[in-house]
């Protein structure tokens, strides 16, 4: 009898969904971003595990193959996330690279999730273009009345690391298995992190499709008071 886990799991992030926009947490721009996400992420899952790079456990009522649904959900999240803390903490950039130029390797990353299984796996060296091509740029953000910032790379980083915790959460919870995993469950090799430290490149790349990078605000001193009489 297939499990209606992954089924409720849908309808619960569906639901969800919903409620962010009726109460105006995203916008309809932002919403097309996510749902991009998804279909980014669950083209990739298809993809994935017809190669057995990883597997779901078999049955479920929502699915595309042997991926459930929930899973395009995981990938939306991450849109979700991005493009919220955009706006809340009013993030500013400083040496923003060109975005056509962080598009291309966006790109590049995605399609080589991809063609690493039938050639040389360029991952390395897309990481190489990304630290490169991000290491002068510093985010700036708000907290409360406070300014304050970090590399953007350093960023990337501490995402990747968070949904490398998330990973490990989710396999040890039997939601998804790595090979290795089959005969008992261990922690994800940290190695996964390059492979989330690139999606991360993905998702900033196409939040700056809705949200455009914008330079740190400059302030000046304001003019001294003035009295009429």
């Amino acid at each position: 009898m297939p499990s209606p886990t992954g089924f409720f799991l849908v309808i619960l992030a569906v639901l969800i969904q919903i409620g962010m926009l009726v109460a105006r947490l995203e916008t309809g721009r932002e919403l097309i971003v996510i749902i991009v996400f998804h279909i980014v992420g669950t083209g990739m899952e298809i993809f994935k595990t017809a190669v057995g790079s990883w597997n779901y456990a078999p049955g479920g009522v929502l699915h595309i193959g042997a991926v459930p649904l929930f899973t395009g959900f995981m990938y939306a999240a991450v849109g979700s996330y991005t493009v919220r803390v955009y706006r809340l903490f009013d993030l500013r950039f400083s040496h923003y690279p060109p975005r056509w130029l962080t598009a291309i390797i966006a790109a590049a990353i995605y399609l080589n999730f991809f063609t690493h299984h039938f050639i040389v796996d360029l991952r390395l060296l897309l990481v190489l273009a990304t630290v490169i091509l991000f290491f002068p740029c510093r985010m700036y953000f708000h907290i409360h009345r406070r300014t304050l910032t970090m590399p953007v790379l350093l960023a990337f980083l501490l995402v990747a690391l968070f949904i490398w915790v998330a990973e490990n959460i989710g396999t040890a919870a039997g939601a998804w298995l790595y090979p290795s995993q089959d005969d008992g469950w261990h922690l994800v090799p940290l190695t996964k992190l390059v492979a989330w430290f690139l999606l991360m490149m993905i998702s900033v790349v196409l939040v700056t499709f809705v949200h455009r990078p914008r330079p740190p605000e400059v302030h000046r001193p304001e003019p001294p008071d003035t009295y009429t009489c």
